[in-house]
């Protein structure tokens, strides 16, 4: 699939999962903590659909995140074994590339995805928050985070937790990309 596709796809499941449960767009922004505004936006395809948004419907709908992304429902329950490169894919911003590592395990407590963000230039960062909790752990290259105006570098073998309510943008440096094990809860 490719990124310019992926949130024309989940879109439409995003709205077909809410009137399924019954809740108005309203009702929705009030259980996950949204503008209205910002449900229908999401739900018209028109624009990229952060992953924790993605989260946060998944759990008030009583879904798995699985179901969004792919369509299609996780249903081991025991564990997920994932091959080296055979995450799924989740196509869904133009900056970031998402390995979904555990798309297949159901009632899952955290969302671990193998990311890859290019280097860019400072003034093209593309800032983030949401609900929960974030943990990042450097496999290859060197991470730029921003945590609000704080700046960190990060190089393989260093990880940071943080609170992702906490406006954070991200970039490669060194002019190559930057490789890492991103956990969200």
């Amino acid at each position: 699939m490719e990124t310019g596709q992926a949130y024309v796809e989940i879109a439409p499941r995003l709205l077909g999962l809410r009137e399924a449960v019954g809740l108005s767009v309203d009702e929705l922004a009030a259980k996950i903590g949204v503008r209205p505004e910002t449900v229908n936006l999401y739900e018209e395809g028109e624009t990229e659909i952060p992953v924790s948004y993605l989260k946060d419907v998944a759990n008030a709908c009583g879904v798995d995140i699985t179901s969004l992304i792919s369509g299609h429902e996780a249903h081991l329950h025991d564990y997920t074994l994932v091959r080296k490169g055979q995450g799924l894919s989740v196509a869904r911003r133009a900056d970031y590339d998402y390995l979904h590592l555990a798309s297949r395990f159901t009632n899952k407590r955290m969302e671990p995805f193998l990311v890859t963000v290019p280097p860019k230039d400072e003034n093209e960062l593309v800032w983030n928050e949401h609900g929960g909790q974030e943990f990042i752990y450097i496999l290859k290259g060197r991470l730029e985070i921003w945590l609000d105006q704080r700046r960190h570098e990060l190089e393989p073998g260093d990880s940071i937790y943080f609170d992702s309510k906490i406006p954070h943008a991200l970039r490669g440096l060194d002019e190559a990309e930057a490789v890492f094990l991103d956990v969200i809860s």
